[in-house]
């Protein structure tokens, strides 16, 4: 049977009517849809491997409601929009994370990434499609080298098709170099025009950056030396302070619940500027889920924190909330469940050491849920811009590869991303494969905080304000009172801490006046 067509939506399609729900695990991109089967008068759901894409349900006596966004779900006559004990626990334990599945507002529920839903006269049903296979490495050293080559190379060059036009994202650091390093590659060998690259910075950086364990150098070095090593078609994006801070309620409104704060808002102006000159961008994201990039794969209170390493700040979020809900509701006992909840899911090899058993843990959490929280934001930010933003890093193919490639192999020489950079030392210039790992760049400005700062004062000198309704106001004018100081450890990640919580408490507050849950504890 032919299954050529015209659009993705043509081959879904023929390849549905061909193969059934079978198909779904051979798919290879970033996708939700649904299928009406009107012979057999029933709907199909589905969504991609790592929920790259959204998709939303919900259920209203007898009727399915399904969205790519909340907010149309909200819309439904008769749907009101509540929030839990459940909602809490996600909102102030998980957030801005959320538990594969679930869904702040009650009543609300997400197709979990890599399963499909049927529902027809018998009911609603689920099922998984793919899982990531535990099973032994068999490949040598060389040709564990070779294989990974080849998924890198593949992957981008499947995620080059597009009849509109295409860019890259271009921080300066291993992972979107290498992206930028096979586009640029394929562009000259198939005489098109150099690739357009972009990057992001903010106003007054360079004099405010302060070398950190999480963020050890600045990207504009680097941006340089890529730009003029592959003669890109470079861009740089440059944001201010208080478009940061406005942009905050945009960012929000676009996930549909409070997210990462100004990375989130940092990254929807970035994908607002993109947008000016190309409708498809790719994106560096997920390598270090994969590649194990995060210090926590390497520190060993992480490894043995018993918790999910990028939010071990339990005792202060249990603080935020106020007294009489704080008595309800244990976030920690809550946050433990999830964790139990997600490391029970893991297939693990009888041959596995400790030590094995360990990594595959902090590697499984790290994939299924920081990945997942940072694909939520690339995909809500940019599409909010009308800007597509894939991701080929997330290949499935590849996930699956790494998922067994052996620690010692996959931190070749004790190093982040060991094995990557070895792998790709002829590709890329000898200083961006050795470039310490830096995270996506926040502003270093003072005159942020004074932002954040001042809104979030108003917020609490305003007694209707609805946040006053679930949080310990003394706990957030301490906060308020010592720059963020009174937060100890930060707030989600490695570099959200006193600027970013205050942000997002802010956008706890835009949230609560724009939907108005009604509140069930």
């Amino acid at each position: 049977m032919n299954l050529t067509g015209y659009c993705d939506t043509e081959v879904i399609l023929k390849a549905f009517v061909h193969y059934g729900s079978e198909i779904f695990k051979e798919f290879n991109g970033i996708f939700s849809f649904a299928i009406w089967n009107e012979s057999k008068k029933e709907l199909v759901l589905c969504r991609d491997q790592f929920g790259i894409k959204p998709l939303y349900y919900a259920f209203l006596e007898n009727t399915l409601i399904f969205s790519s966004e909340i907010k149309a779900i909200l819309k439904y006559p008769g749907f009101e929009a509540k929030i839990d004990r459940q909602g809490i626990g996600e909102l102030f334990g998980i957030g801005p994370a959320h538990t594969p599945g679930t869904c702040v507002f009650k009543d609300i529920y997400e197709l979990k990434p890599a399963h499909y839903a049927v529902f027809n006269e018998s009911g609603f049903k689920i099922f998984r499609y793919w899982k990531m296979e535990t099973k032994e490495h068999l490949d040598d050293f060389e040709t564990t080298c070779n294989t990974v080559r080849y998924l890198l190379e593949d992957a981008v060059k499947r995620q080059l098709v597009s009849d509109v036009p295409l860019c890259a994202m271009l921080s300066g650091g291993l992972d979107s170099s290498i992206i930028v390093a096979f586009a640029s590659n394929y562009f000259k060998e198939n005489g098109l025009s150099p690739l357009e690259t972009f990057s992001i910075d903010y106003v007054d950086n360079d004099k405010n950056f302060v070398k950190s364990d999480f963020q050890p150098n600045s990207d504009n070095y680097y941006i340089d030396i890529m730009k003029n090593e592959f003669h890109t078609n470079h861009h740089s994006i440059i944001i201010d302070t208080p478009e940061l801070a406005k942009y905050l309620e945009d960012a929000m409104i676009a996930r549909d619940f409070p997210g990462m704060a100004d990375v989130d808002s940092s990254m929807l102006l970035f994908c607002k500027n993109i947008k000016n000159y190309a409708t498809v961008a790719l994106s560096g994201e997920c390598s270090d889920e994969i590649f194990a990039g995060y210090p926590w794969f390497f520190r060993e209170d992480a490894l043995n924190s018993g918790t999910f390493p990028w939010s071990i700040a339990l005792d202060e979020r249990q603080n935020l909330l106020n007294t009489k809900i704080s008595k309800e509701i244990e976030l920690k006992d809550y946050i433990d469940f999830r964790y139990q909840e997600s490391i029970n899911e893991i297939d693990f090899l009888d041959s596995d050491s400790k030590d094995t058993r360990e990594k595959r843990i902090i590697s499984y959490l790290t994939i299924n849920w920081f990945m997942q929280t940072l694909l939520d934001r690339s995909d809500r930010m940019s599409m909010y811009n009308g800007l597509e933003l894939r991701v080929p890093l997330c290949d499935y193919r590849l996930v699956q590869y790494m998922w067994n490639v052996p620690w010692e192999i996959k931190a070749l020489n004790g190093r982040e991303k060991g094995l990557l950079r070895y792998v790709v030392r002829d590709l890329l210039p000898e200083e961006i494969v050795n470039r310490k790992k830096s995270p996506y760049p926040k502003t270093h400005n003072p005159t942020y905080l004074k932002a954040v700062k001042q809104m979030l004062t108003e917020i609490m000198n305003n007694p209707n304000a609805p946040i006053n309704d679930l949080l310990n106001r003394n706990y957030i004018l301490d906060i308020l009172n010592t720059d963020g100081k009174a937060f100890t450890r930060p707030w989600f990640g490695q570099l959200m801490t006193g600027p970013q919580l205050m942000a997002y408490l802010c956008q706890v507050n835009m949230w609560l006046e724009k939907y108005q849950p009604k509140i069930e504890i």
